[in-house]
C-alpha cells in the first residue's frame, strides 16, 4: 500500500493548470475540464498526476500500467486489470493511495461543523465524544474521514445513514494523519 499527499495548494494557479493538461492522459483532461473553477480542474489534475507517480514507483514497465478505467455500479472508478487506487481533496490538501486490495482514503479541512450534521452522521457514542472533546470539530473530521476512507473502500460511497459505518470496524487499519488544518484517514486491509 502506498499513498502521497500534497498540500501545497499555493500551486493552484491557472498556469499549473496549464501545464498539468499537457502531463495527464486525454480522459483526465476532459474529466477536469468539465470543472468551471481553476480549483476543481487543479484537484482533478493533480491528484492524476500523483496517481501516475505512484503507479510509475509501483510498476516495473509501462506495459503493466492499467490505461481503462471503468466504474463499479455505485460508481467507484477502478482500473481494469490494474491495482485498485483511491482519490481525495479539499480546499488544504490534495491525497492519492494504491494497493492491490480495496482502499479508501480521505482528507478535509478542519472546519466548524454544525450540531445539526454531527447529530445526523454520528451515533450517541460519537456525539458525545466529540463534544466532550478540547477540540470538537477537529474530532468531528476525524471521524468523518474515517467513515468516508471505509465507505470508498467498500466501494459505496456516503451512504443514507452514516451513525454507525464504524461500529463494527477494526480500526487498527486505519493510517490517520493530523495536520495543523486538515485530517487525513485510510483504511486498508
Amino acid at each position: 500500500m502506498q499513498y502521497e499527499v500534497f498540500d501545497d495548494m499555493k500551486q493552484c494557479t491557472q498556469e499549473r493548470v496549464e501545464s498539468l493538461l499537457q502531463l495527464v492522459p486525454e480522459f483526465r483532461r476532459a474529466y477536469a475540464l468539465k470543472y468551471k473553477h481553476v480549483f476543481g480542474q487543479f484537484c482533478a489534475l493533480q491528484s492524476w498526476y500523483l496517481l501516475e507517480q505512484l503507479l510509475n514507483e509501483r510498476l516495473k514497465t509501462k506495459d503493466q500500467r492499467p490505461n481503462t478505467i471503468h466504474h463499479t455500479p455505485e460508481g467507484k472508478p477502478q482500473f481494469v486489470g490494474g491495482p485498485e487506487f483511491s482519490i481525495s481533496h479539499c480546499k488544504e490538501a490534495i491525497a492519492v493511495a494504491v494497493d492491490e486490495h480495496p482502499i479508501g482514503i480521505d482528507v478535509e479541512s478542519i472546519r466548524k461543523v454544525s450540531s445539526s450534521l454531527m447529530e445526523y452522521t454520528m451515533n450517541e457514542q460519537e456525539c458525545a465524544f466529540i463534544r466532550s472533546s478540547a477540540e470538537p470539530d477537529r474530532a468531528f473530521i476525524r471521524l468523518w474521514t474515517q467513515k468516508e476512507a471505509y465507505l470508498k473502500y467498500l466501494g459505496t460511497g456516503i451512504s443514507n445513514d452514516m451513525r454507525d459505518v464504524l461500529s463494527q470496524v477494526d480500526c487498527s487499519h486505519f493510517i490517520i494523519e493530523d495536520h495543523s488544518s486538515y485530517i487525513l484517514s485510510l483504511y486498508h486491509e
